[in-house]
């Protein structure tokens, strides 16, 4: 069976990106990356991703696949961006940067709290080939958090595309639902051709 590397040490990431290539490649075995953890100093999700996915692919001889993704919030500029991870410090605290993004928004009506969850997928190669793609899933952000699903913003974003009276977070999403429409989904749809030359 193929491998190919998911340029992380987050659990949650490799669960969820299991869960998608399986909906399309039960031949594909996505395995976790445990070596050492490069410097994200991209100032875009395509440079980290790539920085990650380089890293990956040298350090296994695998083909490697790497996600960067975070929250960008209209009203901040498309803040945290790249910084999503990292907004209320280098803890990587996601309770703590959740409840800065809220205090930073308190003020902010309804109408003004757009934001869009984007992910950026690279996928280097061993012989050195590189591509991108992106996947950008659009919502805004609740006052306050709900739902205990998810990880990271999952419980302060709610999706567009809702029934009106009946939105949610993507906190109270099952994971197959998010699994289904998210930043994640959409930019593996995009990766699907690539991942079929393996």
């Amino acid at each position: 069976m193929p491998r190919i590397v998911l340029a992380t040490h987050n659990p949650h990431k490799v669960e969820e990106f299991q869960a998608l290539v399986a909906g399309v490649r039960d031949d594909l075995e996505v395995v976790g990356y445990d070596g050492p953890e490069p410097v994200e100093d991209g100032v875009t999700f395509a440079a980290n991703a790539l920085i990650k996915a380089r890293a990956a692919a040298a350090h296994t001889g695998l083909t490697a696949l790497a996600d960067d993704s975070g929250i960008c919030v209209d009203v901040l500029g498309g803040a945290p961006g790249v910084f999503s991870a990292y907004w209320a410090g280098h803890a990587k605290d996601a309770v703590a940067n959740r409840e800065l993004l809220l205090d930073q928004l308190a003020d902010v009506a309804d109408p003004h709290r757009t934001a869009q969850f984007v992910s950026v997928i690279a996928l280097v190669r061993p012989d050195g080939s590189e591509a991108t793609v992106e996947g950008r899933w659009p919502g805004r952000l609740a006052a306050a958090a709900s739902g205990a699903g998810g990880f990271g913003y999952d419980p302060v974003f709610i999706p567009d595309a809702q029934e009106p009276g009946a939105e949610r977070t993507v906190g109270e999403w099952s994971a197959a639902e998010k699994n289904a429409q998210s930043h994640r989904a959409r930019a593996f749809a995009a990766l699907l051709p690539l991942l079929r030359t393996l």
